[in-house]
């Protein structure tokens, strides 16, 4: 038996183990053996050198590269989670930031997060996935964060488009640029503060925070050294118009009702759990390898004379057939990656599946993003997102501008030769952003780049049982920031991480954005993840609650087929375009 190593992090200490056993899969993505036991550089603490209000008047228009200004450079001494500056300000044409700058203990650390839905708001703060990551905790970070270039949106309504409409600059701003500029203006003023450049840079984002990630990497390489993108809406253009759209369409009978209802999921995501949960050896409301669950629901259609109460309408299989499969056009090939995975039914509820007697409304999402984002020219202000074509000149029409905002590049050889690393994460239960589409992405950057390159820099980690961001059945409890960390700064790469589960978290709750955290609570279950393709799986004894009663399960890769899909053709390296905007016209082209 050989031996090999491999890195399990909790908190911001890593524990490098040996562990006896053979060589496996996943043997690339294993850590590299280190007596070291601290994952993080020991960095000093940096003390302002000008006093916080003389921000005010800072010029950084500069190093922006864009006409930049700050509206105001504040003190906030009983600042969360320690004291901080804050700064205001916005870049021309109005992309409007917040940076916080530590008053005290700057660790040299720089993290900016990101938005979700069509963003519209500043939402500056310590990431949720970094609990009991002492510079995230302590407040040891320079944070920073940036409305992407438009007004009018909020955590609690996000999906308002309509300052796409005739603000083509504002377009570009949301798609690529906003991320960008805040990066830069957030580095000019550290220097400003402290004297000195942040040693390492972060970014953080789930959801269109999780393509505004992506597209940093593939876009500009140098502003990061890490990024975590989780959940992420990187097929932006089919993801916010046939993806969101398709409940509606495929779920509405002739009389305008919907067919498949909210009293079915139960009975649904029973039949799936009956079939798939104890695939990994252990019956608990799980199921860990959806990728491999088969399930066709056909297995509960009604019977001759069977309680229609207890089984589906040929109908209502036909529905839910297409609803895993996700929008195709009449001849059944796909128009995104891919629907929703088996295990993620109870999360269809409002989604796919409204209650009795009633119908699917419009999304609100789809159709602001389809009228007023998607398109070289707008459509009339009367269409909405029902009128869109499921065929190839419908799928074209919508995706027209796909290279500004999908972030689907597969070759980020700057970002590796600089020796950024990335974390992608998906909840696989997760109603809103399918997670086909951040497997896909992965797999794609495998094909261009070779496994053995992405394993240098990349990992990708599927959460049973998680919904979208934050929250569902299963573990997914995180702190990705410490794994990340360990990683850039002492070249500890991640492997096995233990995700937790407290009681309120199978309350859904959006978005990271509206994540809430429950301090007072204890977790009711853990579980370890591996990297993609691995699985986890039961020893066969002990709580199932429990981690420590888990192994490297077997790998579950995606079919092949997952690539073949109308935009298949998006994976193209260096496709991006790079554009200038002027009232409702944009000037666009290939390099920047």
């Amino acid at each position: 038996m050989a031996l090999h190593s491999r890195l399990i992090l909790s908190g911001c200490v890593a524990t490098l183990l040996f562990v006896a056993g053979t060589a496996s899969t996943s043997s690339a993505q294993q850590a590299p053996a280190s007596t070291a036991t601290s994952g993080l550089a020991a960095l000093a603490a940096i003390a302002p050198v000008v006093d916080c209000t003389s921000l005010s008047s800072a010029d950084i228009s500069g190093p922006v590269g864009a006409p930049t200004h700050i509206d105001s450079a504040t003190a906030v001494p009983d600042g969360k989670p320690a004291p901080y500056c804050e700064v205001k300000g916005h870049v021309d044409a109005k992309i409007n930031f917040v940076v916080r700058l530590p008053l005290a203990k700057w660790t040299q650390r720089f993290m900016e997060t990101g938005c979700g839905g069509l963003c519209g708001w500043v939402n500056v703060r310590t990431p949720s996935n970094a609990d009991g990551c002492i510079p995230a905790t302590n407040g040891e970070l320079v944070l920073a964060s940036s409305d992407m270039g438009h007004g009018g949106n909020s955590a609690a309504s996000p999906e308002n488009g309509t300052w796409g409409a005739t603000d083509y600059q504002a377009r570009i701003d949301f798609a690529y640029r906003g991320v960008h500029v805040t990066a830069l203006a957030a580095k000019a003023l550290i220097v400003k503060y402290y004297g000195q450049a942040p040693k390492y840079s972060y970014f953080d984002g789930c959801s269109d925070g999780g393509r505004e990630a992506l597209m940093e990497m593939q876009r500009f390489p140098k502003d990061f050294n890490g990024i975590i993108s989780g959940d992420a809406a990187l097929n932006f253009t089919t993801q916010n118009t046939y993806f969101q759209a398709w409940g509606r369409r495929t779920n509405t009978g002739a009389d305008g009702k919907a067919i498949f209802t909210e009293d079915k999921v139960p009975l649904l995501h029973k039949a799936v759990l009956d079939q798939c949960d104890a695939a990994d050896s252990v019956k608990d409301g799980l199921i860990s390898d959806p990728l491999a669950c088969h399930f066709d629901p056909v297995v509960i259609q009604c019977k001759p004379d069977q309680d229609p109460a207890t089984c589906l309408t040929p109908e209502q299989v036909r529905v839910v057939r297409d609803l895993y499969m996700g929008a195709h056009d009449s001849a059944g090939k796909r128009l995104i990656v891919g629907g929703g995975l088996p295990g993620s039914e109870v999360n269809w509820v409002g989604r796919y599946a409204p209650a009795a007697g009633k119908s699917l409304p419009i999304h609100g999402m789809a159709n602001n993003v389809f009228k007023y984002l998607a398109h070289w020219k707008n459509p009339p202000e009367s269409t909405t997102v029902l009128e869109m074509g499921y065929d190839r000149a419908g799928f074209e029409s919508t995706t027209e501008l796909h290279a500004l905002y999908d972030a689907t590049d597969p070759d980020v050889s700057e970002f590796v030769a600089n020796g950024g690393k990335l974390i992608q994460f998906h909840g696989l239960t997760d109603p809103g952003m399918p997670p086909w589409q951040t497997i896909l992405y992965y797999t794609e950057m495998q094909k261009v780049m070779g496994k053995s390159t992405v394993d240098k820099f990349a990992r990708l980690y599927l959460f049973p049982g998680g919904n979208h961001c934050s929250g569902g059945e299963g573990p997914f409890r995180v702190d990705f920031v410490s794994a990340l960390m360990a990683w850039v700064e002492k070249s500890q790469a991640p492997y096995k991480l233990i995700a937790s589960h407290l009681p309120s978290d199978s309350i859904a709750r959006g978005s990271d954005q509206g994540a809430k955290e429950v301090q007072a609570e204890t977790p009711d279950r853990t579980r370890p993840v591996f990297p993609y393709p691995l699985t986890a799986k039961y020893i066969g004894t002990g709580s199932t609650d429990e981690a420590k009663n888990f192994v490297e399960g077997q790998p579950s890769l995606a079919p092949e087929s997952l690539a073949d899909w109308y935009g298949s053709s998006f994976y193209t390296p260096h496709y991006e375009l790079w554009c200038t905007g002027n009232g409702a016209t944009m000037d666009c082209k290939k390099t920047q």
